[in-house]
């Protein structure tokens, strides 16, 4: 997780990750807040990671490279996810996907705020055309990652990290699925603007897909 100013939730997502996985993950949380967040987190046996805010993509980053793990998972520390969720996303990655994606779209998220909805299913919609294949969702921030995805990209997005962490999997053959999940109203207030987090996330989405169609060109010389 990477987490700032979160104290109203990280309770209660890090709870629920102890009753769900039996306590036998490991949680990091890399941690810019300036109020109770990282001593909360503490608290419920957490790794906190100190480092200044430098946005979403830093953060995420730092959280997915630190454990030392097989499996990494991502989730947001707002309690907008469904950690009971969690079993379902290690279930397909022992099935063999690399990349294990949720969904919040599917049951259509009325918990968002409909400019953020709607925003999201633009974002899925560019991604597809410029990939040629379709997503559904793709600024999720509750995936599963099999540790070697992690280790054999270099992921180079900010604000625009999630939708990064989706399309060059995907784009370089890896096996990835989308899972549906439950989405709810978020405890605490946003920290991404919608217009200007939103232009940074569309133009992350332009540049990582006309940058894996370069690589795949370069490497499939016949496909030009």
């Amino acid at each position: 997780m990477g987490t700032y100013n979160e104290e109203a939730a990280i309770g209660t997502v890090l709870d629920d990750v102890e009753r769900v996985t039996d306590g036998r993950a490991e949680v990091v949380c890399v941690d810019g807040s300036s109020d109770r967040t990282p001593e909360i987190a503490r608290g419920r046996g957490a790794r906190v990671v100190e480092q200044e805010p430098q946005g979403y993509g830093v953060a995420v980053r730092e959280a997915l490279l630190t454990p030392d793990r097989p499996v990494v998972v991502t989730t947001d520390c707002d309690d907008t996810y469904p950690m009971g969720q969690l079993p379902e996303f290690l279930d397909w990655i022992n099935r063999g996907y690399d990349v294990v994606s949720g969904d919040r779209l599917y049951w259509g998220a009325e918990a968002m705020p409909d400019l953020n909805r709607w925003g999201n299913y633009a974002f899925a919609g560019l991604a597809s055309l410029l990939m040629g294949e379709l997503v559904h969702d793709t600024t999720t921030g509750m995936r599963a990652y099999r540790r070697d995805v992690i280790e054999d990209i270099d992921w180079t997005e900010n604000t625009g990290l999630s939708a990064e962490l989706l399309i060059r999997p995907k784009t370089r053959g890896y096996d990835v699925r989308e899972i549906p999940i439950e989405y709810d109203e978020r405890a605490g207030e946003t920290k991404l603007d919608p217009f200007s987090g939103g232009a940074a996330i569309a133009k992350s989405i332009v540049k990582v897909c006309l940058e894996e169609r370069r690589r795949r060109k370069r490497r499939n010389p016949e496909l030009r």
